[in-house]
């Protein structure tokens, strides 16, 4: 069955179609809250509001085609209310996969990253998440936040600005 015949059979209160809509996407919406959160249980706290609030309000999906985005838009909604409620830091990980020799270095480069990335905005941090970690193109981040495709445009470059200025002074020092 295809993504539009299960979006229709969910809306007429199918819940097996509902589930398997999310198994299809459930690799994906797990990176995309994991990404946004920086670990495993408030990633899977925000797939489990997601998944709520889809199955409340599958209902009032205007066109079927738009589940995945309208369902991913919902998902980092319930990311940015955990981290507003847990007050948390969001930590970008990056886990070095080479030989154990690099590990060192990489590893310093990475603390170094993340300490730099933790100095920029919420805005900043996000574009850039969801641009090189997700690898998603600026207007499918546009539709997820809801801002204009300039407007991701120009976050990105700022933040880009910024850590270049900070990586520089570091590499200085």
């Amino acid at each position: 069955m295809d993504t539009a015949a299960l979006v229709r059979a969910a809306k007429r209160g199918d819940r097996e179609a509902l589930v398997r809509l999310i198994m299809k996407e459930k690799q994906d919406y797990y990176r995309l809250a994991y990404a946004f959160t920086g670990n495993r249980a408030d990633a899977l706290d925000a797939m489990e509001d997601m998944i709520v609030i889809l199955h409340e309000n599958i209902r009032r999906l205007r066109q079927e085609a738009a589940f995945p985005s309208w369902s991913r838009t919902i998902l980092v909604n319930c990311c940015k209310s955990i981290l507003r409620q847990r007050k948390q830091v969001v930590s970008l990980e990056v886990v070095p996969e080479t030989a154990a020799a690099d590990s060192w270095q990489r590893t310093d480069e990475a603390i170094m990253l993340e300490r730099q990335l933790t100095q920029l905005g919420e805005k900043q941090q996000e574009v850039l998440r969801l641009r090189y970690y997700l690898d998603l193109d600026y207007q499918t981040i546009a539709g997820m936040l809801k801002i204009p495709l300039g407007t991701v445009k120009s976050r990105l470059a700022g933040a880009l600005r910024q850590l270049q200025k900070a990586m520089e002074v570091n590499e200085d020092a």
